[in-house]
């Protein structure tokens, strides 16, 4: 989002985030009296809240710990790199002293800061009042996202929706939270526009069919899953998205804000380092480690993910990238301090060194990796949370029709592979969808959600150290709840 790139900084500095966020009041030195009061504070404002989604701690702590904790990946880099902070995410050996909660935590919260401003103070501003209502509508829909981050990672997390929250909060339940999130995009929606109605300086700002798509997935996390399937089915019959023609694309510089894009955080080329400046760290802490140098080489995909694919399907190259690949004439070493093989005590190989081939940009150093566009959700997610829902109202021959959909984009013109699925019964049908956004999705931070929801978490990740009852929620950061003295109450088994 072009503009958002060079709005000044004054208002982000100011509400920035702190360790005891959740106990100092919002605004610091700023009052209402002296922002936001002009239009131009307002945008001001508004563009102060897209800049959370590029700050490193917005993607789980800056690294994918999301992805590293499903059967899709490993800690990666190299065997000591962060071994101690990060590898305990392979083994669900993590405790709430672990600096990724409290930063990803922080993080989220310092959105809601930025939000609540706006919803709550930007209405008082004399200026044009569809903008008005655009910006407000904006607000609200990051505010739901950022509380479904919270939700789903955290269970009930306190509700601050004011610009001068109390001390001493407290946590809302697991319902409050979801009710917020319904409310404040039920409330958005008349107010944003369609994906057509943005310009092209103003790509990456909130559409009606992103928030559409996160209430459908919302009501889905819930098992409403009627409710979610209408909503759904608004962003498919929208006329405004569609599939990218080559998978490759989807998640690529060539499809930057195209068809498939729902919700997408736009970046620019890091030779211009730092966040002011439009950076996106997500890719890089996931780049190719070594030769050529394009990052720190976390997330690295499993054997169990490369060898789960569908013989021929397409998508497996363009997920993972090896060593030895040539991918835009670059030939991938990789890093000299991570074994290419690793193999356990009877000689069984249980890793290679790989990468994530989806964040990949063209270049041989670090610095294109940070204009990586993160896709929050695409169309094809949105396909197949509705096959999903679908499904579950019994619905089978919709639920057929949007998993081949997706299933004939993948196979990218090849008939011999992935056929289409035929009619079955629910229960056979619910796996597919499974496998099916497993691999159509892989390593953009869908996996370990999805099998906690549909409680499959406990049986597939159960080898890996997965307790059931404990680890289906993250621990309340301890710092957290020593500032508030205890009156944030910790989850069970922490």
């Amino acid at each position: 989002m072009n503009n958002t790139m060079k709005v000044l900084l004054i208002f982000i500095l100011l509400v920035s985030s702190c360790d005891d966020l959740l106990e100092k009041p919002l605004q610091n030195s700023l009052t209402q009296a002296s922002f936001p009061i002009s239009a131009s504070d307002a945008l001001a404002a508004i563009n102060a809240c897209y800049y959370v989604f590029r700050e490193s701690g917005y993607h789980t702590g800056m690294y994918p710990i999301d992805d590293i904790m499903s059967d899709d990946a490993r800690k990666g880099s190299n065997p000591d790199d962060a071994a101690s902070t990060i590898g305990p995410f392979d083994t669900f050996e993590f405790a709430a002293t672990n600096g990724s909660f409290s930063n990803w935590w922080n993080t989220l919260y310092t959105g809601i800061k930025r939000t609540n401003v706006v919803i709550n103070l930007v209405q008082d501003i004399e200026m044009d009042q569809t903008l008005k209502a655009q910006y407000i509508a904006e607000a609200q829909f990051i505010r739901a996202q950022l509380y479904f981050d919270a939700v789903r990672a955290w269970g009930g997390v306190p509700l601050i929706l004011t610009t001068t929250p109390t001390v001493g909060v407290v946590r809302s339940t697991l319902e409050q939270v979801y009710d917020q999130i319904e409310l404040d995009l039920l409330d958005a929606i008349p107010n944003l526009p369609l994906k057509a109605e943005i310009s092209l300086n103003e790509q990456g700002r909130i559409t009606k069919g992103a928030a559409q798509g996160l209430l459908g997935k919302s009501y889905l996390y819930q098992k409403r899953y009627g409710e979610a399937l209408a909503e759904l089915k608004k962003v498919i019959t929208s006329g405004q998205y569609g599939l990218e023609p080559d998978f490759d694309d989807a998640n690529g510089i060539n499809g930057e804000f195209g068809v498939e894009s729902v919700f997408e955080v736009g970046a620019v080329d890091g030779l211009l380092e730092g966040i002011e400046n439009g950076t996106n760290f997500y890719a890089n802490v996931q780049g190719v480690r070594g030769t050529p140098n394009r990052g720190w080489g976390f997330n690295r995909p499993t054997l169990d993910l490369i060898n789960s694919f569908e013989t021929g399907d397409p998508r497996l190259e363009s997920t993972v990238l090896y060593v030895g690949e040539v991918i835009d004439e670059i030939t991938i070493s990789g890093d000299g301090l991570t074994p290419d093989e690793t193999r356990d005590s009877n000689n069984n190989l249980i890793e290679v060194e790989c990468y994530n081939q989806k964040v990949w940009t063209p270049g041989t150093i670090v610095a294109p990796t940070q204009g990586h566009n993160r896709r929050v959700m695409r169309y094809a997610d949105v396909l197949l949370l509705a096959a999903e829902a679908a499904n579950e109202t019994s619905d089978i021959a919709q639920a057929l029709i949007y998993v081949n959909q997706v299933r004939l984009r993948a196979r990218e013109g090849n008939n011999d592979v992935l056929p289409d699925i035929t009619t079955m019964g629910q229960e056979a049908l619910r796996g597919v969808i499974m496998n099916e956004r497993r691999h159509e999705l892989a390593l953009e931070g869908h996996r370990f959600w999805d099998l906690v929801r549909t409680d499959l978490a406990g049986s597939i990740l159960g080898p890996f150290g997965f307790a059931s009852g404990t680890h289906e929620l993250m621990p309340i950061p301890q710092i957290e709840i020593d500032l508030t003295q205890g009156s944030l109450i910790q989850n069970n088994g922490y």
